[in-house]
């Protein structure tokens, strides 16, 4: 898919999470436009495959070692993109995920979990505050502290934006993953609280809210090895009107409005979804 996005050429984006299949993609589609794009990554070896790719197809781009939840680190990050492209006009804040240790075996809870001990299963009762601390704060926190390392050169800047991830998950908690969920929906809030703070400032803040997308990273979760939907990827396609997963450039568009304040320089606080109805249909 092309884009034309003139006003965003030359100037600086600013991508964690770079290294991931979405955030990949969202670095991909930003260079397409000219901008010269830092990806920010826990996994460099993944950033810099992504950025390759894009300096083959002419575009420019550089990978950094960084880990959101540790200030140092951002603030070694700003300095290296500085140095190498100047001040960020554009912060996406991709980095997030969930883990295990922050999800139940069930979808809900029966009596017989009650007696506890059960092999295998894990029920909301042996949620680990270790693992949810590490869930919520990758995904708060991951935001948060980027948006204080870098939001202060966007200050003043007619152009400056924040592009947050979000998720269904904000809107309508899937079952089994609390502390994914609960993590999204303060993303969300915090979107809406910086898009008031940084407004006298002529910071946008919004926030993309995905709905599912089958990736590489969800392909098990996802799909049976013979090809076959799994059952709760039944249950999300029977709640999706459109009836199919999203494709990853299906994000690219309600990226590049967000950005472009040549399209959206009155849009501030919106939390946009970009799920295929799921968020509108009510299973009747």
């Amino acid at each position: 898919m092309s884009w034309f996005h003139p006003n965003l050429k030359g100037r600086v984006a600013v991508v964690t999470g770079g290294g991931g299949v979405l955030c990949g993609g969202f670095a991909r589609v930003l260079a397409a436009q000219g901008m010269k794009v830092a990806l920010l990554d826990l996994r460099p070896e993944a950033a810099q495959a992504v950025a390759e790719d894009i300096s083959a197809a002419g575009g420019e781009a550089f990978a950094l070692a960084c880990n959101v939840l540790e200030k140092p680190s951002l603030e070694a990050a700003r300095e290296a993109v500085n140095a190498r492209f100047g001040t960020c006009d554009l912060l996406v804040n991709g980095a997030g995920g969930n883990h295990p240790s922050g999800t139940t075996t069930k979808e809900t809870l029966e009596a017989i979990d009650l007696k506890g001990g059960i092999e295998g299963v894990s029920t909301f009762f042996d949620l680990d505050p270790a693992g949810i601390c590490g869930v919520f704060n990758l995904n708060f926190l991951g935001t948060l502290l980027p948006t204080q390392v870098f939001a202060r050169e966007l200050a003043g800047k007619n152009h400056a934006a924040i592009v947050m991830i979000s998720s269904m998950n904000a809107i309508r908690p899937l079952t089994k993953i609390p502390a994914y969920s609960a993590a999204k929906a303060a993303v969300s809030n915090l979107t809406q609280f910086m898009a008031v703070h940084f407004a006298p400032v002529g910071i946008r803040v919004n926030a993309i809210a995905p709905g599912f997308f089958s990736t590489t990273q969800n392909k098990d979760l996802l799909w049976n090895g013979d090809g076959s939907p799994t059952a709760r990827s039944g249950k999300i396609l029977a709640a999706t009107p459109m009836g199919r997963f999203g494709l990853p450039e299906e994000l690219e568009g309600a990226l590049l409005f967000l950005c472009d304040e040549g399209y959206s320089s009155f849009v501030t606080g919106s939390i946009l979804a970009v799920d295929g109805g799921f968020s509108a249909y009510s299973g009747v």
